[in-house]
């Protein structure tokens, strides 16, 4: 039986890789930091069925104990300060996680076991300003934020050290991917949430920043596969995750709404506080690299997407309500 570790475990692509993962028959393992409160309602169901163990991407001892222990064969390494606005706000801490700790993750497999095949969370934020549509594994990168910055070296670091030490290491540049686990500070939950809560009653608009900003998003229990599928293969590489079709912020909006009969024009405002100080205004991704070796596609389309991710809000909010 095949061990994997997990960092990032609680989050979205966490959970649904270690599902995924348990389907295969993995023994699957998840880093989680020590804090006073736990968080793992997105792993709630698995509890059973994975270990838990303690462990920091700021701490390289702690991983690399974390590996001695468990002595996985595949790490995937998830874990990051993820939300794009947070990084202009705590761009040391999202550098010191986001970046340096993709190097202490591979310094620790280096020093205990190289034959660790290792994925790294790679992000369309990397192309920010981009220099090519689509864009592909050969695009420049042109980061337009502390944390598309932070990315940037993660995957060149994750490339350098299977250039140096021979280590099976992958880079997973993965396009917008959402879910009904999204959290609420992601623009996408934030509009399937507020939809489900104004149909309700529970609310009376929706305060966005720019509508045109458009983006390439997909299911994110379909990009976990991708993950999966990387080391598999005989040799490790990088691969474009999208799904090649952009689509506005306003899409999303008009698609949600009109989901439960409603008008958005009614309700939606436009607040300047939610506009990035450096925007990315078209990101669209040419995944026919990860089509061809892999044998990957997505499965779930961006209506049915943003569909699920209100009837989900609507289930939670009922139940939340009395029904």
């Amino acid at each position: 039986m095949k061990k994997a570790l997990i960092t990032g475990i609680t989050g979205q692509d966490g959970s649904y890789l270690a599902e995924f993962l348990l389907e295969k028959g993995y023994e699957v393992y998840g880093i989680v930091r020590r804090a006073s409160t736990e968080k793992f309602e997105r792993i709630a169901h698995l509890m059973d069925t994975i270990e838990i163990v303690s462990g920091d991407l700021l701490d390289q001892n702690s991983l690399a104990h974390a590996l001695s222990d468990i002595r996985p064969q595949e790490v995937y390494n998830l874990a990051a300060q993820s939300f794009v606005p947070t990084s202009w706000n705590q761009p040391l801490l999202t550098g010191e996680i986001t970046a340096l700790g993709v190097t202490r993750m591979l310094e620790a497999i280096k020093m205990v076991d190289k034959s660790i095949r290792f994925y790294q969370a790679s992000s369309s934020e990397m192309f920010g300003k981009v220099r090519e549509v689509p864009q592909s594994e050969k695009t420049p990168f042109y980061p337009r934020s502390p944390y598309g910055v932070a990315k940037v070296y993660g995957h060149w670091i994750t490339v350098n050290y299977r250039e140096s030490y021979n280590i099976f290491a992958c880079s997973g540049i993965l396009f917008n991917h959402e879910s009904p686990r999204r959290g609420m500070e992601f623009v996408t939950r934030k509009i399937s949430y507020a939809v489900a809560k104004i149909k309700l009653g529970l609310a009376r608009e929706l305060r966005l920043g720019n509508l045109k900003s458009k983006r390439d998003w997909g299911f994110a229990g379909d990009y976990v596969k991708a993950m999966w599928l990387m080391l598999q293969q005989p040799e490790p590489d990088n691969y474009v995750v999208s799904t090649g079709e952009t689509h506005s912020v306003e899409e999303a909006v008009e698609i949600a709404f009109s989901h439960v009969g409603l008008d958005w024009h009614e309700y939606v405002k436009t607040d300047q506080r939610y506009f990035r100080p450096a925007e990315v205004d078209l990101l669209v991704g040419d995944s026919t690299k990860a089509r061809t070796v892999l044998g990957w596609k997505p499965e779930v389309d961006f209506r049915e997407l943003i569909t699920m991710m209100v009837d989900h809000d609507l289930e939670v909010l009922k139940s939340q309500n009395g029904g």
